[in-house]
């Protein structure tokens, strides 16, 4: 494991969070884009070597949407880099982790991507990601 990738945060409205994250890290965002495959549309912000993702669901039923609902915005995930995603799916499923989705996908910013289960890690999200 390389570093903290970038830390995921739920919102309801991306506009409005995109203005109110402008102000409070004082740059705009670099990218934004839709992720058909988790049902989320993304705005990432750099900050030195990490990022700041916001994701606003595209599906009242999207996994965001039920965050939302049951915990509110706020925090969702932390993200990891690494050099080798299936390397690190194996060792971790060896050391008994559990995933909730153990085969890697591709997800926003270019990464392929897996979730550790929250049951698994202390109840927070846990996210592997690898450049493509």
């Amino acid at each position: 494991m390389n570093k903290i990738e970038h830390l995921g945060i739920a919102v309801k409205d991306r506009s409005a969070s995109a203005r109110l994250f402008e102000l409070l890290l004082g740059v705009a965002p670099y990218k934004s884009e839709m992720v058909e495959s988790e049902k989320v549309e993304t705005i990432f912000y750099a900050l030195g070597p990490n990022k700041i993702e916001l994701l606003q669901s595209t599906d009242p039923d999207g996994t965001i949407a039920k965050f939302i609902d049951k915990k509110g915005e706020g925090f969702h995930h932390v993200a990891i880099a690494v050099d080798d995603i299936y390397a690190e799916i194996k060792r971790l499923l060896e050391a008994g982790f559990t995933f909730v989705n153990p085969e890697p996908k591709r997800g926003a910013d270019n990464k392929l991507i897996c979730f550790l289960h929250p049951k698994s890690t202390n109840g927070m999200l846990v996210e592997l990601c690898q450049d493509c």
